[in-house]
C-alpha cells in the first residue's frame, strides 16, 4: 500500500493543530480566546468552525477506520478534499477583501496558518506522489504516464481530453453510465467492472482505487504538466458508480489549501 501506512496516517491526523474535539472550538478557553475564535470564524465565513467542529471529527473517524481495515484510503482522501473552504480568488481574479479577511484571521490566531500547513501535508501524503508509492504502484503510475503521451497526443482542451479518457475507460471494460458538460467541466459517471475483485479480503473497490487508480495518477501527472486538471475517480463510496472530471487547471485559491503566506496574507 502507498505511504502513509494506516498508523502513520492516524498520527498525522492526530497532529491537527486546531482545537481538540474534546475542547470543540470556542468553548475550549476563556472569554477572550472564545471571542477571538468567534471572530476568526466570522472572518472566514464559518469555514473555520465547520472545519474544526464537523469536518475534523469525521476525518478522525475515517482515519481510525482505515487503520482497522474498514475504510479505503480513497474514502479518507474523498473527505480530505471536501474540507470546508474560504475562497480567495474567482479563477485568476484575486478577491482582495477576502484576502484581507484571511490576513486579519491569521493575525488573531496562529492556527489559521498552522491548519493550512497541516492540511497541505495531509493532502500531499494521501494523494501519494510517485516517491511515496510502492515499487508495484510506481510501475503502474509510470505506465499511466507513458500511456498518456499516446492517449492524449494532440488533445489540448478538456473536451478533447475527456473523449480520449472515456475511450480508455471503455477499452478496459468500464461502462460509461452518464456524461455531463457544464462551465468548462467535463464529468463522466461510470461503473468499474473490477469493484468486487478481492472484495472478500481487501474490501470493495480495492483493486479499482488502491491499485488501478495508480494508472490514473500517471494521467493526472501528465495532464497537470499541460494545464489540464483531471480529478480521477471519486464519489463512489455509497453506490456502484464513480465519477471523474476534467477541466482547465485554473489558479483558484482557497484556505486551507492556500496558506496565508501564499497570497500575502501573513500578519
Amino acid at each position: 500500500m502507498a505511504k502513509p501506512d494506516p498508523e502513520e496516517l492516524v498520527r498525522l491526523v492526530e497532529a491537527f493543530p486546531g482545537p481538540s474535539v474534546e475542547a470543540d472550538g470556542p468553548d475550549r478557553g476563556g472569554a477572550t480566546e472564545a471571542t477571538e475564535i468567534g471572530r476568526v470564524d466570522e472572518l472566514l465565513d464559518g469555514a473555520y468552525g465547520a472545519l474544526t467542529r464537523r469536518w475534523y471529527p469525521e476525518l478522525r473517524r475515517r482515519a481510525a477506520a482505515h487503520a482497522d481495515g474498514d475504510c479505503l484510503r480513497e474514502r479518507v482522501l474523498e473527505h480530505v478534499e471536501a474540507v470546508p473552504s474560504f475562497r480567495l480568488s474567482d479563477g485568476p481574479t484575486a478577491l482582495t477583501e477576502r484576502r484581507e479577511a484571511l490576513a486579519e484571521a491569521a493575525a488573531l490566531t496562529d492556527e489559521v496558518r498552522e491548519i493550512a500547513e497541516w492540511y497541505g501535508t495531509l493532502r500531499s501524503r494521501l494523494e501519494g506522489d510517485r516517491a511515496s508509492l510502492t515499487r508495484g504502484e510506481r510501475l503502474l503510475h509510470d505506465f499511466g504516464y507513458a500511456l498518456a503521451h499516446v492517449l492524449f497526443l494532440g488533445a489540448s482542451s478538456p473536451r478533447a481530453v475527456v473523449r480520449r479518457l472515456r475511450l480508455a475507460y471503455r477499452s478496459v471494460g468500464v461502462k460509461i453510465d452518464e456524461t455531463a458538460s457544464e462551465g468548462g467541466i467535463e464529468e463522466t459517471t461510470f461503473t468499474c467492472p473490477y469493484r468486487n475483485v478481492a472484495a472478500g479480503t481487501r474490501g470493495k473497490r480495492w483493486v479499482c482505487h488502491e491499485k488501478l487508480d495508480r494508472v490514473d495518477d500517471g494521467y493526472v501527472s501528465y495532464l497537470a504538466e499541460r494545464g489540464i486538471s483531471y480529478q480521477r475517480p471519486r464519489g463512489c463510496a455509497g453506490s456502484e458508480q464513480c465519477r471523474s472530471t476534467v477541466a482547465r487547471d485554473g489558479p483558484a485559491r482557497w484556505w486551507p489549501k492556500t496558506p496565508p503566506a501564499a497570497v500575502g496574507a501573513d500578519p
